[in-house]
């Protein structure tokens, strides 16, 4: 992880989404502190880059107090959604009364919800995703399976039941340091980006960087012209939508 252990800001990041000829990112939490929610709020108040901020807020802790939170944060208009770390979490979380009503709050504030498991908590998210019909979803890095050789069955099968839902979009980031060793070949990834396309279209996937956790295994640039030779085969507007056009329409961005 040496790669990665320093300060990454705004600036570091301009080059290389300029490279690619994008225009902004979506900054996501690293930290369940709200002290970084903040901390990113301001970044994007000075940065025009980012576009959006998903945080993190103690949705099961505040009880009652969750919907003043979400409103003093829903104000503020680079304030696009929320996520907690479910990965760290056993399964029994996902049932957990108060975040269960807390994430409620957040669908009623048309906040979005970025969705971090590991694929083995799949039939967990899913149970979860079917409780919010209403809370607009993004589920994060593909689950998180261990590439290794060809999609495992089992992800294969759960992405396929979870794309039925039409109101979660998937995110095609973070598979790079999915792979053991960081060793990785766009053969190898190819068929789970074909596995997640198939299943959600290109409408609800989007182009993630995971940027700048990506560094360990890879560096921007390279991430994403894998990801434009993943699209080739799309028309431009199907490209479109996944570089930044998804993106744009889950979390309203200002274009």
């Amino acid at each position: 992880m040496r790669a990665i252990r320093r300060d990454f800001l705004p600036d570091d990041l301009a080059p290389a989404l300029a490279a690619a000829r994008l225009d902004g990112t979506v900054a996501v939490q690293a930290r369940q502190s709200l002290a970084e929610t903040d901390w990113l709020l301001e970044l994007s108040r000075s940065a025009p880059l980012i576009k959006g901020v998903v945080g993190w807020v103690p949705l099961a802790a505040e009880g009652a107090r969750i919907g003043a939170r979400l409103d003093r944060y829903a104000a503020q208009t680079r304030f696009k959604g929320v996520r907690h770390v479910l990965q760290a979490e056993p399964d029994a979380y996902f049932a957990d009364p108060g975040f269960n009503a807390a994430l409620g709050e957040v669908a009623r504030r048309g906040l979005v919800y970025d969705l971090l498991v590991v694929a083995r908590q799949l039939p967990a998210g899913l149970d979860l995703v079917d409780r919010h019909p209403s809370l607009r979803i993004v589920l994060d890095h593909i689950a998180k399976p261990v590439v290794s050789g060809p999609p495992p069955a089992e992800w294969r099968t759960q992405i396929r039941e979870l794309a039925r839902r039409p109101n979660v979009c998937c995110k095609f980031s973070g598979v790079v340091t999915e792979v053991p060793g960081w060793q990785w070949k766009p053969e190898l990834l190819r068929p789970y980006f074909e596995v997640v396309l198939e299943a959600f279209g290109p409408g609800r996937v989007m182009f993630g960087s995971d940027w700048p956790v990506c560094l360990v295994a890879t560096d921007y640039a390279r991430w994403h012209a894998l990801i434009e030779t993943f699209v080739q085969p799309l028309t431009p507007a199907e490209r479109a939508a996944i570089f930044g056009g998804t993106a744009t329409e889950v979390y309203r961005l200002n274009p």
